[in-house]
């Protein structure tokens, strides 16, 4: 979100959809494309200031740009500047956080799932749940340790009775598992920060064999929104060089819950099952 004040950035472009907004609106989305970085923290109030409009415009605009409001919006500035730094250029964002470090982890992490809780869909997660139960296999992907919660995804949902494959590998080994996926099939790709080319070209692949893709990101009108399904967003704000995970994890439980709603019949008899396996083998100590 730099260079020419006058160019607004293309995926607020690609959201106006060739629409002229206001003169009011305009001034928010300038606003947005000059100051990213204090427009990210801001409150309703404060952009308004910033942009020289009141409080109503600044909800029109992002309404305008098809969110919900307000922090919706601003949750989507805050990820895609933070989305051009590196993690050292991130840990010096963060330098000086009141209450040292662990205090300030926490609390970030309070203001994550603050944020979160505006921005999660009950339905939308139903949707979510619904495409993972009807499908005959699934598979769970993320780069680096944004793999972790589609461990966690593919743990839980096994656990209960459903075929849910974490895909660990990339190159030839990922476009092989998409390749294996049929029709109503589904896909989770956690997207947070940056992702890998590959990861795009493997939703790609799975959307044209006819895959449910759920994209779990960070960003709105990435290069794999057009290929979703379902696109659930979230924070992903860190204390210090890394992004935060927790808001992810918090949905991936939202996820487990929703499955476990739409059969409770079948999760329970599967995870009863599971048990007696774990049991058989003594997997644990017994108490």
């Amino acid at each position: 979100m730099s260079g020419d004040p006058d160019v607004m950035p293309s995926w607020i472009s690609d959201r106006l959809a060739g629409r002229d907004p206001s003169r009011a609106v305009g001034r928010v989305l300038q606003a947005l494309r000059v100051h990213p970085r204090q427009m990210s923290y801001a409150s309703t109030a404060e952009a308004a200031r910033m942009a020289d409009v009141n409080v109503a415009t600044v909800v029109r605009t992002a309404q305008a740009l098809g969110l919900s409001g307000w922090p919706a919006l601003r949750a989507e500035v805050r990820s895609r500047y933070l989305a051009g730094l590196s993690a050292a250029q991130l840990l010096r964002e963060h330098d000086g956080g009141e209450g040292g470090s662990a205090v300030a982890s926490v609390g970030r992490e309070l203001t994550n799932l603050q944020d979160l809780a505006e921005l999660l869909d009950d339905d939308q997660v139903d949707r979510v749940a619904r495409l993972i139960t009807s499908a005959r296999v699934s598979l769970v992907m993320g780069s680096g340790s944004f793999a972790a919660p589609g461990l966690q995804l593919s743990h839980l949902a096994q656990t209960i009775g459903y075929d849910v494959r974490l895909q660990l590998t990339g190159g030839t080994s990922l476009l092989n598992a998409v390749s294996l996926l049929r029709e109503g099939d589904c896909l989770v790709c956690f997207q947070l920060w940056r992702t890998p080319r590959e990861v795009h070209h493997a939703i790609r692949v799975a959307h044209a064999q006819g895959v449910h893709v759920v994209v779990v990101s960070d960003l709105l009108g990435g290069p794999s929104e057009e290929f979703a399904t379902e696109l659930v967003v979230v924070p992903s704000e860190g204390s210090g060089m890394f992004p935060s995970l927790v808001p992810t994890v918090t949905v991936v439980q939202a996820i487990i819950g929703a499955v476990v709603r739409v059969d409770p019949a079948r999760a329970s008899e599967a995870s009863d099952r599971a048990q007696c396996l774990w049991d058989e083998h003594r997997l644990f100590s017994s108490s």
